[in-house]
Order: C-alpha cells, then sequence, then structure tokens
C-alpha cells in the first residue's frame, strides 16, 4: 500500500469513527442522561468529522494531480 493510498484510508476511517462518535453521543444524551458534556463531545466530533471530510477532499484532489 503506498503512502497515498494510506493516507487516504486513515483520513476516512477517521472521519468514520468520528460521525460514529457523535451518533453515540447523542444516542447516549438523549436516552440514558441528560449530561450537556455527551452533547458538546457530540457535536465537537461531527465538527471533526466535516472537518476531516473537508481535507480528505482536498487532499484527494491534490494527490490526484501528483
Amino acid at each position: 500500500m503506498s503512502l497515498k493510498a494510506f493516507h487516504i484510508f486513515f483520513i476516512s476511517v477517521s472521519a468514520l469513527f468520528a460521525i460514529w462518535f457523535g451518533v453515540w453521543g447523542l444516542r447516549s444524551y438523549y436516552n440514558r442522561s441528560e449530561n450537556g458534556m455527551l452533547l458538546v463531545m457530540a457535536i465537537l466530533s461531527f465538527v471533526v468529522a466535516s472537518v476531516l471530510i473537508v481535507y480528505g477532499v482536498k487532499v484527494f484532489q491534490k494527490l490526484k494531480t501528483l
């Protein structure tokens, strides 16, 4: 596996993990408790996932030209 492919793979897995963590945080917030930190963690996780997706698209476009 080349370094380019590994980088794209790692960014994709990280974004999927951040989305999963955000969903888990929202479900925990609404089902188990009204702990505000769970909601903050979920929102931050979705922000991180969106930044990772944008970064992944930009890296993919740049690596495609190399």
